[in-house]
């Protein structure tokens, strides 16, 4: 194996993933009745779904940071950043089509709902920024780390200012991407900053990863500043207030979800970095590097993308406990099975794309 290859890259988003089946699948099927705040397995599983999210939109920004800047390298970052704008179009187009309600359509129904955003159109949009923010810097690695890391402080810290944005004269093809007063799930702010300090954070092993004891520094460097993020950035922020009466930094400070949850991705990456070389499984690589079809196989299973019938329709929130864990676990296997062994959706979607795009070349010469 590669000894300069991140493997605990594709571990973090092999856990993310299957993180995120598993919270959909209990999220979305678990009888209401057993949604106990006080309890504490609740509780538990409530916070560890709340960072899958960051988790996700964090690694996604450092692993595709990592290979844009490492490609200058190889003389090959041009053909990256090309392979990032079409990856972030396809991602985005996915997302739309993912909820599109083809029978409805097919009856004459027509509704604005499947232009709400989630998490594939916020990371394709994201990936689309980093690759022009990359060519402004004229390629500059130090450049792009302060970009990067100025955009994740700028777009946390502002987070009260944007909050609760209402855009009523703006299409909801646009407005759905700043506001959720539509439906979206997700919105590029703030979600872009957690993949612009992923962007960051790719720099660092660009620069330092072949020096002595970069390992060692790192982890602990992750581990310190997510501990500092997740007990102290509150503390910090209301002392910034009461120094220079900046209303801003008190309403960052009491209601302070994304600096601590940032704080928990780099805790959680420390882990995996640590523990590199017991994660280095074939199996768990494989779901890492296989998240695309999983996420659009899961989503088609729950919530019945093109048909309208999924679990969510089939089910509803119906389900005991226990029969809500064993699911999920069954659920995982079958995902991931038919994943590995059935769909290939970045090279279907990839080699449907490169036909497109030949196309469109012999047709202009």
């Amino acid at each position: 194996m590669n000894k300069n290859r991140l493997y605990f890259i594709d571990a973090v988003r092999a856990f993310a993933i299957l993180m995120m089946l598993q919270g959909h699948f209990i999220d979305t099927l678990l009888d209401i009745s057993y949604r106990d705040e006080s309890d504490t397995a609740f509780k538990v599983w409530k916070y560890f779904r709340g960072i899958t999210a960051p988790t996700f939109f964090t690694i996604s920004g450092l692993i595709f940071s990592y290979l844009l800047i490492k490609a200058k390298k190889s003389g090959s970052a041009e053909k990256r950043m090309r392979k990032g704008l079409v990856r972030g179009f396809m991602l985005i187009g996915i997302g739309y089509l993912l909820r599109v309600p083809i029978f409805e359509w097919l009856f004459g129904v027509f509704n604005s709902y499947f232009l709400v955003i989630d998490v594939l159109q916020c990371i394709g949009l994201s990936l689309i920024l980093i690759v022009i923010i990359y060519r402004l810097t004229c390629k500059k690695t130090l450049v792009f780390s302060i970009l990067m890391l100025l955009f994740g402080l700028v777009i946390f810290i502002t987070e009260p200012m944007y909050r609760h944005l209402e855009l009523p004269h703006i299409p909801k093809l646009f407005s759905n991407y700043l506001t959720k007063d539509y439906g979206s799930i997700f919105t590029i702010l703030p979600w872009f900053g957690y993949v612009a300090f992923g962007g960051f954070i790719s720099t660092l092993f660009y620069r330092y990863l072949e020096r002595p004891r970069f390992k060692l520094a790192t982890v602990s460097g992750f581990f310190i500043v997510g501990l500092g993020l997740i007990f102290y950035s509150s503390w910090s922020f209301n002392e910034l207030y009461y120094l220079l009466d900046i209303k801003l930094f008190e309403d960052v400070a009491y209601y302070n979800y994304l600096f601590t949850r940032l704080g928990n991705v780099l805790i959680l990456f420390a882990l995996f970095y640590l523990a590199e070389k017991y994660v280095k499984q074939p199996l768990i690589l494989k779901i890492g590097q296989k998240t695309l079809s999983i996420y659009v196989i899961h989503f088609i299973i729950i919530y019945g993308s093109f048909t309208g019938v999924g679990l969510y329709q089939l089910i509803g929130k119906t389900l005991l406990p226990w029969q809500a864990i064993s699911g999920a676990l069954v659920f995982l296997v079958s995902v991931c099975f038919i994943s590995f062994y059935y769909v290939k959706t970045n090279a279907f979607v990839y080699s449907v794309l490169r036909k497109v795009v030949d196309k469109i070349k012999t047709s202009k010469q």
